[in-house]
């Protein structure tokens, strides 16, 4: 065992509460629960770990968590998969990198008798995984596409959309629910620009750089997460043109419901990822002492923040968004 766990790689073994009564194999023995994230610096999952970090404590269990180098990288997650099942996780949590490439390992966890569930990004097919627990990323982007159409107030639209990466589940979801919202098809003439950023801030930038070269009158950018909008924010103020665009975004982090406050984001989706971490964590232990597998997706919740609320569009203020943000 102390080879195995030496050998995680990018995992780090965190144990939590191992004297809890909720066992694996024997009463002495606390359930294991793997957690496996994209990254280990993007702040959203950094949340997710410390909810699951608590999570395990409070249900006695013992936490191994393990992240991708960056955002895409397929291969560290599968080598965690293999390390965290071989190690005897009763569970496996993961946010997948490449939501199509890691269902044969997924696949492998599974028939070998582990529950593995998706949190935050769905798999592709989303019924790789035994369950979903994530927002509902095409609400979240319906959501910001009807407030910037509301907002925009009959103005003709010049859109940029600043996406994540082709073939991810979570950036296509949030980019076809902001067409909806905003009541656009894809291939639209009003969209006058679409670039990938990989949800990056230094990449949303040169995007936005890029947009403005080729479309210098935009004035309303969509983005994948609060990181692209910043940089995109970086691009515009840069153009001195920051206060002609309208920008709208998902995430929900302390320092993008601040950027909304200082009004650099019109308004962004919050999501949840304590809460998606808390009842994965509470779904392995109960799988544990039941038997009870979850299944199908579960929404853990979306609210659209703004402090220029529009007609039409439910949204809570920036004080409730700082109450309820992450990072």
């Amino acid at each position: 065992m102390k080879r195995l766990i030496a050998g995680l790689s990018a995992a780090t073994l965190l144990t939590a509460g191992c004297g809890g009564g909720t066992t694996s194999g024997s009463a002495s023995e606390p359930v294991k629960v793997g957690l496996i994230t994209k990254t280990e610096t993007n702040p959203f999952f950094v949340k997710m770990k410390v909810g699951a970090t608590a999570a395990a404590k409070a249900q006695g269990a013992q936490l191994m968590s393990a992240a991708g180098k960056f955002d895409g990288d397929n291969a560290s997650q599968i080598t965690a998969i293999e390390n965290m099942v071989a190690a005897g996780a009763k569970g496996i949590l993961i946010t997948p990198s490449d939501t199509k490439a890691i269902v044969p390992a997924i696949k492998k966890a599974r028939d070998a008798g582990v529950l593995v569930i998706a949190l935050d990004t769905p798999t592709d097919p989303q019924d790789a995984t035994d369950a979903l627990f994530a927002t509902d990323n095409f609400k979240a982007g319906e959501l910001i596409g009807a407030y910037a159409k509301a907002a925009m107030a009959g103005k003709a639209a010049k859109i940029a959309t600043l996406d994540l990466a082709p073939g991810i589940t979570v950036g296509k979801l949030r980019h076809d629910g902001f067409l909806k919202g905003f009541g656009v098809a894809e291939g639209d003439p009003s969209i006058v620009c679409s670039q990938d950023t990989q949800g990056d801030q230094a990449k949303g930038q040169t995007a936005m750089e890029n947009c403005l070269q080729k479309a210098p009158d935009i004035n309303l950018v969509y983005t994948i997460n609060e990181p692209a909008a910043l940089g995109a924010h970086t691009a515009l103020k840069a153009k001195g043109v920051d206060k002609n665009v309208l920008v709208v975004s998902v995430d929900g982090g302390c320092t993008g419901v601040k950027a909304v406050q200082n009004g650099w984001i019109g308004a962004t989706s919050q999501q949840y990822p304590l809460k998606m971490a808390e009842m994965g964590v509470k779904a392995v232990t109960d799988f544990a002492k039941s038997g009870n597998k979850p299944s199908g997706y579960t929404d853990t919740g979306v609210t659209l923040i703004t402090d220029k609320p529009v007609a039409g569009v439910d949204a809570k203020d920036t004080a409730y968004g700082l109450a309820n943000c992450w990072g």
